[in-house]
């Protein structure tokens, strides 16, 4: 795919001292990984004569042997389209040095030294070898009859911003790895070889390193260690193999397996060189730590189709602990930037109170948990919480119910005031259609359902600003804050009321996108709420925990034009802009890593598969960008929000858009749009 690059990490069976073995075990994955499409294959440290060699390492009969195997995977290339990166014992004029050799197309393309040899524990490579840190930069060296570039200062470039940096093992343990340089060179790929015998956790801070520095690099690491076969005379080898991307770990292989094995995977180089035009502190590093490089060419492969996985949902974590934890986090940022903005609001004559109007809807449901709970860690009555429910014309029964269940379940203070009779006055005096001649609330709903043109936006928004007009006047009358709901995804669409709910005094949901406000709801049931049992003060814990579940099984609407005759909602959001869970996509991917509309239908195509045909795709990405850039003038002026994910549209932080700004080429580019051969 396009913007791609396929890379594989091999873990051979090795063994001891057996050269020509350990030859056939490479030979059949660097053949694995061509058929896999692969353009760049990684072996172990010293994988041609195993790492546990010792003091075989000076015997001249494995080092001839190692040259000799050399030589049949440098024959062997030819008919190979990946680079081979291959760990080996090399003999200078001055020692050995423990190196990786750059193999393609029968050419030795370069030689890397491993720059720190590890001398504490069980580690001993300064009886054996000589540092890299020697090797002066733009030397060469004589090997298998080639001249060929050896040092620090190499990077191998494959064009289409590929290009390939090396270190060896103890390279990245240190305090200063040669990769934090070579990044700034440009390299986007590191390539560890390893050794690394296993100890208790060591797997797990292998991932902390190489997360961090694919993190701090903005590039990809792969990472091999040593696999089945090396000598366990005091040491023990657990097969690990993984690629990090700009700080995850993308694959991996299966620890401690008996047999050889390669992990394919294609990193995505074009959102590595994004994330480092984002970053202004990546060049300003690289510029006060510069590194003379010498690049050399190699020839890399398209790839098609995609090996890896895209998920569908990028806002939740796959993993379940780190889920957890995420809702954790999202909950205590909400709850302690309300708590916060109160504190800082409040005197020795005024504690200000929170006015928040409740739908009986997901938003609202969220921000009335946060609320009450910033009021617990100010040490405040949640009585303090005025929640308000305002039906209007299209008020089901249910979820009316359900804002006022939850609201006396919280122990807020609850009112309801009713919004349809002030509808139905301001409709009449602007000379709205359907409120001409109605005498009543009732007669202008049914007239509304009779007719669905006059359902129209002005009916709706009249609505929506009433409810903040109310808001606004019971927050002066009470020296109150009003406490926004809209959330993330509502922001970037522009779902909202212009001076309606788009307004308030703090929102607390902004940060939140709509698939994972869900889940927030489901944990505070789950974790907060039983915690809450027998405290009087907290309200009713049972009933607000069943309230909860109702609310999270409601449809989601804005509940703005009537519902049809047998009370159930007639407007529902997701059939009227599509599905929240292909916007939330959208939006991460447009707006976290700045991908192309073609580049995200790719990656839509894979994630969600065939639940949704692509033109389907294409009709809701081409509304998605519509209302994004047509609605900026909405972010522009929003209220207050803390930020919660890496996707923020704050126009005082991470989003600064002008609001006139044309979306032409966007949609041009959906509409050009044709899947890959």
């Amino acid at each position: 795919m396009r913007g791609f690059a396929r890379v594989s990490v091999a873990v051979p069976v090795v063994k001891v001292a057996d050269v020509y073995a350990n030859v056939r075990a490479m030979a059949e994955l660097w053949q694995q990984a061509h058929d896999d499409g692969a353009g760049l294959v990684v072996f172990p440290e010293l994988g041609l004569s195993s790492y546990t060699a010792r003091d075989l390492f000076f015997d001249n009969t494995l080092l001839h042997t190692v040259t000799s195997g050399l030589a049949q995977l440098l024959e062997l290339s030819r008919s190979l389209a990946p680079l081979a990166i291959v760990g080996m014992p090399m003999g200078t004029p001055v020692g050995l040095s423990n190196v990786a050799v750059a193999v393609q197309a029968g050419r030795l393309l370069g030689v890397v030294p491993k720059s720190y040899l590890p001398n504490y524990r069980e580690f001993e490579e300064k009886r054996w070898f000589r540092p890299g840190t020697e090797v002066a930069p733009g030397s060469s060296c004589q090997l298998l009859g080639q001249d060929v570039a050896f040092g620090t200062d190499l990077l191998f470039d494959g064009g289409n911003d590929v290009v390939l940096g090396i270190e060896v093992c103890e390279d990245y343990w240190v305090q200063v790895p040669p990769s934090a340089k070579l990044v700034g060179q440009g390299a986007t790929i590191i390539a560890n070889l390893s050794a690394s015998n296993f100890t208790i956790g060591k797997a797990d801070l292998r991932r902390l390193l190489a997360e961090s520095q694919s993190d701090r690099g903005k590039c990809a690491y792969l990472y091999v260690a040593a696999g089945p076969g090396e000598s366990s005379t005091d040491l023990a080898f657990d097969a690990d193999a993984f690629v990090c991307e700009n700080g995850s770990v993308i694959a991996e292989s299966k620890r401690f397996a008996r047999e050889s094995q390669l992990v394919t995977v294609d990193v995505d180089v074009e959102l590595l060189v994004r994330e480092r035009r984002v970053t202004s502190s990546f060049g300003d590093c690289a510029q006060e730590n510069p590194l003379a490089v010498r690049r050399i060419p190699f020839q890399t492969r398209a790839t098609k189709g995609l090996r890896r996985e895209i998920t569908p949902h990028p806002f939740l974590p796959k993993n379940p602990a780190t889920l957890a934890t995420r809702l954790w986090e999202i909950f205590e940022i909400q709850t302690n930037a309300l708590a916060t903005r109160l504190q800082a609001l409040t005197t020795s004559t005024w504690k200000p109170k929170l006015v928040l109007g409740i739908s009986g809807g997901l938003d609202s449901t969220q921000a009335a948990l946060v609320a009450a709970t910033a009021l617990d860690l100010c040490g405040r009555p949640r009585s303090d919480l005025i929640a308000v429910t305002m039906p209007g014309l299209g008020t089901s029964a249910s979820t009316k119910d359900n804002a006022t269940t939850l609201a006396t379940s919280l122990g807020a203070a609850v009112s309801t005031i009713s919004i349809g009779e002030m509808s139905r006055i301001v409709l009449a005096a602007s000379g709205h259609a359907a409120a001409q001649d109605a005498a009543s609330v009732d007669e202008l709903i049914d007239r509304v359902r009779a007719d669905k043109k006059l359902g129209d936006p002005t009916l709706e928004n009249v609505q929506a600003r009433l409810r903040t007009l109310v808001l606004m006047t019971l927050a002066n009358q009470h020296g109150g804050l009003v406490v926004g709901t809209g959330d993330l995804s509502e922001k970037a669409l522009g779902w909202c009321t212009y001076s309606g709910d788009h307004i308030s005094m703090y929102d607390v949901n902004a940060g939140v996108p709509k698939t994972l406000i869900q889940f927030v709801i489901r944990w505070v049931a789950n974790e907060r709420v039983t915690s809450w049992t027998g405290d009087a003060s907290k309200g009713d814990a049972q009933l607000l925990r069943e309230t909860l579940f109702a609310i999270l099984e409601t449809p989601i609407s804005p509940e703005l034009l009537p519902t049809d005759k047998d009370g159930k909602i007639a407007h529902l959001t997701e059939a009227a802009i599509g599905p929240y869970e292909l916007h939330d996509f959208y939006l991460f991917h447009f707006v976290r890593h700045g991908r192309t509309p073609a580049r995200i239908l790719d990656l839509a195509r894979v994630a969600f598969q065939d639940r949704y045909p692509m033109d389907v795709q294409k009709k809701w990405l081409r509304l998605f960008l519509t209302r994004f850039f047509s609605n900026q003038f909405k972010r522009s002026c929003t209220a207050d929000a803390p930020k919660v994910g890496m996707v923020a549209l704050s126009p005082r932080g991470d989003w600064r858009m002008p609001s006139d700004a044309v979306v032409r080429a966007w949609i041009e580019q959906v509409d050009a749009w044709r899947p890959e051969a």
